[in-house]
């Protein structure tokens, strides 16, 4: 199988960033009463999809704890989420949720390897934004969505680490192009917040 080049691979992304969904509150029907409206929820926006998988893709890549990261953003994610569902509101969520895009995509570019206890605050403030976004669209609908969309994290945390594992054995183009993408995606979503 061929590798792309890099020029086809920014070419790919440009594409993709210009398609992007968000999962944010206004761009869904806000009608959400199911486990499988919840288990969907999160891979309707690109933003969240994308930050899940690149939590995965770092731990795997760089942290010693792989486990660590995820456990530490599902957990965040579904305080955000309570708060969310409570009506608490959390000053620039969309802004943080592109900011954490800009720092997961080049976490995961550069394979940087912080301390386990710095990774996993890191995420989970960002998994905090998140899920306040994820929580505010999800009020009125009960526990059940929430499951699902804590399920459906975990799952994207875990298809980043299966991918991560693969990535790492392979050439070190692949993670610095994955990263890169992310990072393009949140500055996008940056742009379009300004």
């Amino acid at each position: 199988m061929r590798t792309p080049s890099p020029r086809t691979i920014f070419l790919i992304a440009t594409t993709a960033v210009s398609t992007c969904a968000s999962a944010h509150i206004g761009n869904d029907s806000g009608v959400h009463h199911s486990f499988l409206d919840g288990l969907q929820h999160p891979l309707t926006g690109l933003d969240h999809l994308a930050a899940m998988v690149a939590v995965g893709l770092w731990s795997a890549m760089a942290a010693r704890r792989v486990w660590l990261a995820p456990i530490a953003f599902a957990g965040m994610l579904l305080v955000g989420a309570l708060l969310g569902l409570a009506g608490i509101a959390l000053p620039a969520v969309e802004p943080m949720i592109a900011a954490s895009l800009l720092v997961l995509g080049l976490l995961v570019a550069t394979q940087a390897q912080l301390p386990a206890v710095l990774g996993a605050a890191i995420v989970g403030g960002f998994a905090v934004f998140h899920g306040v976004a994820h929580g505010t669209e999800l009020a009125g609908s009960g526990w059940s969505p929430l499951v699902g969309m804590v399920v459906a994290t975990v799952g994207l945390h875990l298809a980043g680490v299966g991918i991560g594992l693969a990535l790492r054995s392979h050439s070190v183009w692949w993670p610095r192009a994955v990263g890169g993408l992310v990072t393009l995606l949140g500055g996008a979503f940056l742009l379009q917040i300004i």
